[in-house]
């Protein structure tokens, strides 16, 4: 019986975790969770950027528009600022003529915007009649 006693103390010592053990998962986890939390923030950035890209691309589309329609971006000027929803977009509009054909315009509308203290940006270009600008 003294025997079967022993084989029980020995089972209940393997059913432990040893220091090394502890310490092996106590690093794996320091490894694993500033990996695991940066993985978070670049996808956060990336889905953040690309919903404010898609807005900016409609600002641009919408100054476009303007110009092709009227001759001069919203309220008469070449640069400016447009909201969209919450979301603040800064435009410019340049235009040069275009070396294949004297009676067009090269049209370039650039959007800035900023997802989390970095700036993007989107550039939309198209022809226009040179008379248009």
């Amino acid at each position: 019986m003294r025997f079967a006693s022993c084989t029980s103390s020995v089972k209940r010592r393997r059913a432990a975790f040893t220091l090394a053990e502890v310490l092996a998962a106590l690093l794996f986890m320091a490894i694993v969770i500033p990996v695991a939390l940066e993985g978070l923030r670049i996808a956060s950035l990336a889905g953040q950027v690309g919903e404010r890209k898609a807005a900016a691309a409609r600002v641009a589309e919408r100054v476009l528009n303007e110009v092709a329609i009227t001759g001069t971006g919203p309220e008469g000027t070449d640069s400016g600022t447009l909201l969209e929803g919450q979301h603040e977009f800064q435009w410019t509009i340049e235009s040069v003529a275009w070396l294949e054909d004297n009676a067009l315009q090269e049209t370039t509308v650039r959007v800035l915007y900023f997802v989390q203290g970095r700036e993007f940006e989107v550039t939309l270009t198209t022809l226009t009649e040179a008379a248009t600008l």
